[in-house]
């Protein structure tokens, strides 16, 4: 087969880089390297794959990406959902497959120390040997922690433990042409100069390839209980939500799950719950609250005193789960998505508001899908106002018109358009149409600073710059 000979010289300098077997033309590797998950993107498949197994490999890769001003995208295992690892046609993927090293366990300073490669269940495993916990939980255990830091990923239990941001202590990275720098470090505040670490994290590859992250641990909860709390509206569970903060029991998880999706689980992946037919029949939305603690009683405590607050705020009835069908339920609730994919959703949606305004949210959404002719289901981190949709709507401009007022309630509810799965390609033409030109001018300047040659990622978050 025929290529380009720019690639094929690139080819050979890379394959000094990392060694033999780890860099290949694109037309050679698999399709996994050419796609996310997203629903909407159109795979791409890149001219070259390079695999680097050190930091000094990754800052000559970028070297020569930088001399031959190749784009450049960095890829973990390829679970995001909005694009962001689909490569340039005629770039490089850069996959840290093979840095994918627990480098330590401190624990007497609660770090862990990790490779981008390293994925969530394997980190898991370690810290729990450790008797400690790194508490994002992103509902996909597959996804790997450079990827995390890259779209500053959040999960369930960002209610009491927050986002990948407030996680990541310090960072290693290389610059595009191939400067490595190191950030913060095992110490949990700095009045150093500019944060360069958090400017880093959600950037999504487009600043800098992070080759190494020093992680926040925590101690690890010893008890947990799952409670399920059906009510007859999701206005009712909604407006739930601020008082069971209020209340000081101090929620790990605090989720609401509407019929349409509750469903769509039950049908994805044969959840029973044991409720009571009765209740599912008047039951339109669900919540899900998990409490932990290293204490069984005081847990049981706040257990009862979450019972009486659920009634109170008129919960057709409150189960305590038994542990494997809480463990069933969560399993479920991370599967959403693919439920959602199944049942052929069109698109989806991880805007965030203040948790205060859910309700206002959740009404102008009912309005929106009536006014495009579109059936919008979903889930999502009560806790933190963070709401995840599944919008079914195959026609593209009714599609685009439903997903640009969903972003713009948001917004004007003091909230933003991804919380969690990131811009990407997929959520650029919004991002771009809503946000403020003030602060998209600043964020291409730093973008500009960075990457001067624009190769990182190019096309996400922002156009490439001409002439890039």
């Amino acid at each position: 087969m025929s290529r380009d000979p720019v690639v094929e010289s690139v080819l050979v300098e890379l394959a000094a880089a990392v060694g033999p077997g780890h860099a290949e033309p694109g037309d050679s590797a698999t399709a996994d390297y050419s796609h996310d998950e997203s629903l909407t993107a159109r795979p791409v498949a890149p001219a070259i794959v390079v695999r680097p197994g050190s930091t000094a490999e990754v800052s000559e890769v970028l070297r020569v990406a930088a001399a031959h001003r190749l784009p450049v995208t960095a890829r973990g295992t390829g679970t995001g959902l909005s694009g962001g690892s689909i490569p340039v046609e005629g770039g490089i993927v850069v996959s840290f497959e093979r840095m994918a090293s627990i480098l330590e366990i401190d624990t007497d300073n609660h770090v862990a120390v990790v490779q981008p490669g390293v994925t969530l269940d394997r980190l898991d495993e370690a810290t729990a040997a450790e008797g400690l916990v790194y508490p994002v939980y992103p509902g996909e255990y597959s996804a790997s922690l450079g990827g995390n830091v890259a779209t500053n990923a959040g999960g369930m239990r960002a209610v009491k433990y927050g986002v990948t941001r407030h996680q990541v202590l310090g960072l290693e990275a290389v610059l595009a042409g191939g400067d490595v720098i190191r950030t913060g470090g095992k110490f949990v505040k700095a009045t150093t100069g500019y944060d360069l670490t958090q400017l880093i994290v959600g950037s999504e590859g487009t600043l800098a390839l992070v080759t190494e992250a020093t992680l926040r641990l925590y101690p690890r909860a010893e008890h947990q209980v799952t409670v399920l709390a059906p009510f007859a509206t999701l206005d009712e569970v909604t407006r739930a939500v601020p008082r069971i903060v209020d209340s000081g029991v101090d929620p790990l998880i605090l989720e609401y799950i509407d019929i349409l999706t509750m469903s769509a689980m039950r049908n994805h992946t044969g959840l029973d719950l044991g409720i009571p037919p009765e209740i599912q029949d008047h039951a339109l939305a669900y919540l899900v609250v998990i409490l932990e603690g290293r204490i069984e009683a005081r847990l049981d405590d706040d257990v009862s005193r979450l019972g009486s607050l659920l009634a109170d705020l008129g919960a057709l009835d409150v189960y305590v789960l038994p542990p494997r069908a809480a463990a069933d339920l969560i399993d479920a609730r991370e599967k959403s998505f693919w439920a959602a994919k199944a049942n052929h959703a069109d698109d989806i949606v991880d805007v965030v508001v203040p948790r205060a305004a859910i309700p206002q949210f959740m009404a102008r959404v009912a309005e929106h899908a009536a006014s495009n002719g579109a059936l919008i289901a979903g889930c999502g981190h009560a806790g933190d106002g963070n709401v995840h949709l599944a919008v079914f709507q195959p026609d593209a401009e009714r599609r685009y018109a439903v997903m640009r007022a969903l972003f713009e309630t948001g917004m004007a509810l003091g909230g933003a358009i991804s919380a969690e799965h990131g811009i990407g390609r997929e959520k650029k033409r919004y991002f771009l149409e809503l946000e403020d030109p003030a602060k998209l001018d600043v964020m291409r300047r730093i973008k500009a600073a960075f990457d001067p040659l624009g190769i990182l990622n190019p096309g996400v978050l922002f156009d490439p710059e001409p002439g890039a």
